[in-house]
Parts: structure tokens; C-alpha cells; sequence
């Protein structure tokens, strides 16, 4: 039960959230740099290339033809109608342009449709682990979370039964991502399949899919579950340019949607953020109408740095670890750490060693908790190679010297 008091002034429903710890950890990285610490920050989710030119030039384009006046809610038509193409043309998926809503991000792409889909009382299913914003968007919604746990043994994937056994007549939404965010672990079309086959004979279901990270890609073609039966109907496919296009400060994010869900997303928007930024819409259709070569590069060098971390982090006694199939992050399991101590000061938790990492080892990273896993800790390689063999080094260190 959340208690509010009369002369509170906060709102109550605040109660209900807390701040992100990625963003708190990246926070506390910059506020020990500034201070003159070698930080070396593996906790962001964002690439560190720089906006590919084509699109700068577009966005330079749009400023220089006046173009800056207050755009429609749910996106001007021309990017809209490209996102169509691009919905098409990747994901083999065909939404007219009143199924497409763009966003102030992402983020508030998938915020919008949790409001708009869940009631209070509704059950969300999530599986462990994912994005640290889903949980805490479900509380604000006044939903109820049902977690799914996976652990490093099962590649952090749920099983087809494990989905069954969740679903009640309560359940509103199934939401993930793929590749995931943390672990970079991504569902097959065999996988997929198998869930498709669940949610088809459980109708009263929707499906928020989480593709935000499908350029980044190692192992497979991606898959969209939306592609299979009659899922279409009831699943909301979430994208952006933050991850494939490095457009993070940008902005921009989309969904496809059945007609009455991107309605009432644009409905909410309408009275949030009305229409995203004119410029941003601009260098998004250059993003995804234009050169794809920048997005193939840089995989390739996420490709180059996960395995660089990978055979650092393989090679710690106790240390636990898959190769990621996609994104841009690691998720080891220290469990084997948790317990023991440095310099007579226990670690207990991972946000313990995670604090212990960084105040020792200068290391931010981000605990597994925020993940809905305890046993684990998220790096991000989204950083130069020279950063992550010291990282990695420190770390390795840090995790020795703990008795």
C-alpha cells in the first residue's frame, strides 16, 4: 500500500518509480571525473561514434529551409511514410501511415503504449532481465509486473512453457526486447515461433517487441514476431534511430501499431510532448533512407570489442559469461563474488561491487538488480578499445582481490 499524506508535495505516484540506475551510475561516473578521477564510464547505452554526415546534412538542410515550426503529433508525413518503407523493407511488415506514431525516443514510444494498453490491476509479463524503464513504467501505470527469471545457464532466454505458465486471463501485455538489453541475447525465428503459438491461443494478450537494437545483430537475420499469424493485430513494434544510426541526442523513436492502439498513443502524445522535434524528423528520414554503410561499420566494431571483452572477462576464475548475440553490453555473473569482501568491508550485492568497482577500480558499471537479476552486473562496450582492455583489466584485478 503506497501512503500519501494531504501536505505531500510530491505526488504520490512517484512513490510508484525510481530514478534509473543506469542514468544514476552514469551520473555519479561523470561527478568523480569532474573531480579528476581516470573514470573509465562502461554503464551508457549509447554508441560513442558520431552521427553519420548524410544525416547532419539533412538536419543542416531542414534548419536552412525554415523548416522549424511545430510538427504534427504523431510525426510529419514524410517520415512517417519512410518508416513504412523501413518496416517493410527490414522487417517484412506493412503499416499504413496512421498505424505509425514517432516519439520523443523510444523511451517514450514504449511509455505511451504501456499507458495506453494497461489499466490498473492489468498483469504485464517481462522476462528477466530486461530494460531497466519496463518494470517501473508498469508501477506507473498501476499494472502488476509477473516476472519470467532465466538465468546465464539458459542463455537468458524464457522457454515456450514458461510463457504458458505466466499467462491468466489477467494478462494485458507481454513485453521484451531483441536482442535484449542487458544480457544482448537474441530470440531466433524458432523461438519466436514457439511463443507466436502460445499468443495465438491466447488472444485477450498484446505484444509490445522492443527492436531497438536489431542492426546490432552478430549471429542471425533479425526476426519480428509481429511476422508470424495474426500477431500483427495485437502486437506494437517498437524502434528508433538512437542505437543503429548513433542518434541518441536526436531523439527519435517509433512505433507500428494496430490502428485503435496508435490512435490513443497519439491521443496521449497530444497532451505530453505533441510532435517531436522538426529538425530531428528531418535527419530521420536521411537515417533511413540513406546510406546504410556508417550502421554496417559500426557493428563491426561492436563485433570487435565484444569479443575483445569477452576473452578478457573468460579468462577470471569465478567470473561467468556468455557471448552476447547482439547489442552492445555484457552480462556476466559474479555470483561466485557476492560474499566476499575487501579490506574487511563485505560485498554483498551487486550494487555493492558495483560501487566497489568504481570507487576502487574507477570502473562505473551498472548492478543486475536494476535488471531484475541479482546475480549479475551490465558493461556496456560501447566505448574505444583502448578503454575496455584497461576496464576489463581493472575489473579483472578489482574481482582478485576480493577475499
Amino acid at each position: 500500500m503506497i501512503e500519501h499524506k494531504e501536505d505531500n508535495r510530491i505526488a504520490y505516484r512517484l512513490n510508484r518509480i525510481s530514478e534509473s540506475e543506469t542514468i544514476a551510475m552514469a551520473k555519479l561516473g561523470r561527478k568523480l571525473k569532474a573531480e579528476g578521477k581516470d573514470i573509465i564510464n562502461l554503464s551508457f547505452g549509447e554508441p560513442d561514434f558520431f552521427t553519420p554526415q548524410h544525416i547532419k546534412d539533412a538536419a543542416i538542410e531542414a534548419i536552412n529551409n525554415n523548416q522549424t515550426f511545430y510538427t504534427p503529433v504523431a510525426g510529419i508525413p514524410e517520415l512517417r511514410e519512410a518508416i513504412k518503407i523501413k518496416f517493410k523493407r527490414d522487417n517484412n511488415l506493412e503499416y499504413e501511415l496512421d498505424q505509425i506514431v514517432v516519439s520523443t525516443g523510444a523511451k517514450n514510444s514504449i511509455m505511451n503504449t504501456v499507458l495506453a494498453i494497461v489499466n490498473p490491476g492489468d498483469e504485464v509479463i517481462i522476462p528477466q532481465p530486461y530494460w531497466v524503464s519496463y518494470s517501473d513504467m508498469v508501477n506507473l501505470a498501476e499494472g502488476k509486473n509477473v516476472f519470467i527469471a532465466t538465468s546465464i545457464e539458459s542463455n537468458y532466454k524464457i522457454t515456450p512453457e514458461q510463457l504458458e505458465k505466466a499467462i491468466t486471463p489477467k494478462t494485458k501485455l507481454f513485453m521484451f526486447s531483441s536482442p535484449n538489453n542487458p544480457s544482448g541475447m537474441a530470440y531466433t525465428h524458432d523461438e519466436l515461433k514457439a511463443f507466436a503459438d502460445i499468443f495465438e491461443k491466447n488472444p485477450h494478450v498484446y505484444i509490445i517487441s522492443d527492436e531497438i537494437y536489431e542492426h546490432i545483430n552478430f549471429v542471425d537475420k533479425h526476426h519480428s514476431i509481429a511476422t508470424f499469424g495474426t500477431l500483427k493485430n495485437r502486437t506494437i513494434t517498437v524502434n528508433g534511430l538512437s542505437k543503429a544510426f548513433s542518434m541518441t541526442g536526436w531523439r527519435i523513436g517509433y512505433i507500428g501499431a494496430p490502428k485503435d492502439i496508435a490512435f490513443a498513443c497519439e491521443k496521449l502524445q497530444s497532451q505530453f510532448t505533441s510532435g517531436t522535434n522538426s529538425i530531428a524528423q528531418r535527419a530521420g528520414i536521411a537515417a533511413l533512407l540513406g546510406d546504410m554503410k556508417p550502421t554496417h561499420d559500426m557493428k563491426e566494431a561492436f563485433l570487435k570489442r565484444r569479443n575483445l571483452c569477452f576473452n578478457i572477462l573468460s579468462s577470471i576464475d569465478g567470473l561467468k559469461t556468455i557471448n552476447p548475440d547482439g547489442a552492445f553490453y555484457l552480462f556476466p555473473d559474479v555470483s561466485y563474488f557476492l560474499g566476499k569482501s575487501f579490506n574487511g568491508k563485505p560485498i554483498n550485492t551487486t550494487q555493492e561491487l558495483c560501487m566497489y568497482l568504481l570507487n576502487e577500480h574507477l570502473v562505473v558499471t551498472v548492478a543486475g538488480s536494476a535488471f531484475g537479476n541479482e546475480n549479475c552486473i551490465r558493461l556496456s562496450y560501447a566505448t574505444s578499445e583502448e578503454n575496455l582492455v584497461k576496464a576489463m583489466e581493472r575489473i579483472k584485478l578489482g574481482l582478485s582481490l576480493l577475499k
